[in-house]
């Protein structure tokens, strides 16, 4: 019976302190972490990445105006199969070759006006003008601009003028947005720790993340879709030389819990 009463006041006694050693820790975690939450670190995490075009056209464009419909549009078709067969005994195969069909424009007036100092003068115009347009898919990707040269020189030396343009289709963007994703979050979080270790803090937790839209930069195309707070914190792109090159970059800004 003695051996009960006294240790059953010191298993009481124990389980006091046990109970107030545990509360005080909770306490202290709680002000921590109330301390903390307030501790953060905003960073930007870049990310840029080349693409190269997966496939190349060269784009052959005239037209033809008059006020006989009949006329320029055999006037267009003539000149059309004149550069065909140009094409063909260049080496260019007829599966390559693709004709759009004949775009006619009607003003549907023979005159308009147009100011000459105070006044307004009518002078004649033509009513009718129609358009032609050939296209040529390039087998040879990064040289298409070579032979686009040399096709524009070769009809304006046939008096067969025409606009000669290359254009390029690349990869879709959703099948690189996520190693771009990846790749900033990776260098937002170095950025964060390398702060962290400055402030003699520990980087913990994500609070909050932010992506950036994707931008792409290239001679072709120059699109950027960041808003404004981005641009003014991001570096310039600088545009890759060639034409088959696209930069697409993306910026995801996070803030980090310190700790």
């Amino acid at each position: 019976m003695e051996n009960k009463s006294v240790s059953k006041p010191l298993i009481m006694g124990l389980s006091l302190i046990l109970g107030l050693f545990l509360l005080g820790f909770f306490i202290f975690k709680g002000f921590k972490t109330f301390s903390d939450k307030d501790r953060v670190v905003t960073v930007r995490g870049l990310a840029e990445m080349n693409i190269t075009a997966i496939s190349a056209s060269i784009d052959l464009g005239f037209s033809f105006s008059g006020d006989n419909l009949q006329e320029i549009i055999k006037q267009a078709e003539n000149k059309r199969n004149s550069i065909i067969d140009y094409l063909k005994s260049s080496g260019f195969d007829e599966k390559e070759i693709s004709i759009t069909k004949a775009n006619v424009t009607d003003r549907e007036k023979y005159f308009d006006f147009r100011l000459k100092g105070d006044k307004e003068v009518q002078y004649k115009i033509n009513r009718y003008t129609v358009s032609l347009f050939i296209v040529i898919k390039s087998k040879e990707i990064k040289s298409s601009e070579d032979i686009a040269s040399k096709i524009k020189f070769d009809l304006v030396s046939k008096n067969l003028t025409a606009n000669v343009n290359t254009s390029y289709e690349f990869p879709d963007l959703n099948s690189i947005k996520p190693k771009l994703i990846a790749e900033s979050t990776k260098n937002a979080r170095i950025a964060g720790e390398q702060f962290a270790n400055d402030s003699q803090s520990k980087l913990g937790k994500i609070k909050t993340a932010t992506q950036g839209q994707i931008s792409i930069v290239g001679q072709i195309n120059n699109y950027s879709a960041y808003n404004s707070e981005e641009n003014e914190t991001s570096e310039v792109s600088v545009k890759p030389k060639e034409s088959y090159l696209q930069k697409v970059r993306v910026v995801s800004s996070i803030v980090f819990f310190l700790e």
